[in-house]
């Protein structure tokens, strides 16, 4: 059966041989890649993670913030007497924990602690401790000197806190206490503070010749050949080597 009359060529385009349509042989067929761009077109690999920054070590801390009395608690009798009674040698009172402190020039320690032992309202009688404390990040007055007195007859407490600049000396208390010859040289030995008056000021813990001061916080952990040397057995063998020779 007859399907019909066929089309001209011209006018079918599923013969061979019949032009294309004027947009579809108008558009160009892209051209091939060169061969040397292959690798320029070819995916990169993603870029490596840039490595997290090690992490920063923690700032010094400042030092205490030596806590001021609340405004509705009076001050004890022997604070206002040694404010009264030695003009400008306090500078500061504080406050923290149920005791009292009184921060005092640096210069004026040793007649703050002969005003407390001797006044009546005072009489601060015990020693009980004297130390000190480092903080390396306060240059300007690196160091806490603390002595915490106690009055066997009155029954009360206050600690005498003095900041101290590295190199500076203070008045010794050994003549308002005695006991304070030991614990003074163990303030020199460890911090490196220096008293003036001291009868007897030398190394207590730590040889004569021993390298700094093992308890200030910036003393090398690897141990006093770090100080001078590369390795602590080397300045151990030159110390060794110093007693042989005057030995001989």
């Amino acid at each position: 059966m007859s399907e019909g009359p066929t089309k001209p060529a011209s006018e079918n385009p599923d013969m061979p041989g019949s032009p294309k349509p004027a947009a579809e042989a108008a558009s160009p067929k892209p051209a091939p890649a060169p061969a040397g761009d292959a690798a320029s077109a070819a995916p990169r690999p993603p870029a490596a993670a840039a490595k997290p920054a090690a992490p920063k070590a923690p700032p010094a801390p400042p030092g205490p913030p030596d806590q001021a009395p609340p405004a509705d608690l009076p001050l004890p009798a022997y604070v206002t007497a040694v404010q009264s009674g030695l003009t400008g040698a306090v500078e500061q009172v504080s406050f923290w924990v149920g005791d009292w402190t009184v921060i005092v020039a640096a210069g004026r320690f040793a007649d703050v602690c002969t005003f407390l032992r001797d006044q009546p309202g005072c009489l601060f009688d015990y020693l009980s401790d004297l130390t000190a404390v480092d903080w390396p990040s306060r240059p300007d007055k690196r160091f806490d000197l603390v002595a915490s007195l106690y009055s066997t007859t009155l029954r009360q407490r206050v600690r005498v806190k003095a900041r101290v600049a590295d190199g500076e000396a203070v008045p010794s208390v050994t003549g308002v206490w005695p006991a304070a010859n030991w614990l003074e040289r163990e303030v020199y030995d460890m911090f490196g503070v220096t008293f003036t008056g001291h009868p007897n000021l030398r190394r207590m813990l730590m040889p004569a010749d021993w390298q700094g001061h093992p308890q200030r916080k910036d003393y090398p952990l690897e141990g006093p050949g770090e100080l001078l040397m590369e390795s602590p057995q080397d300045w151990l063998k030159a110390r060794q080597a110093a007693v042989d020779a005057d030995i001989e």
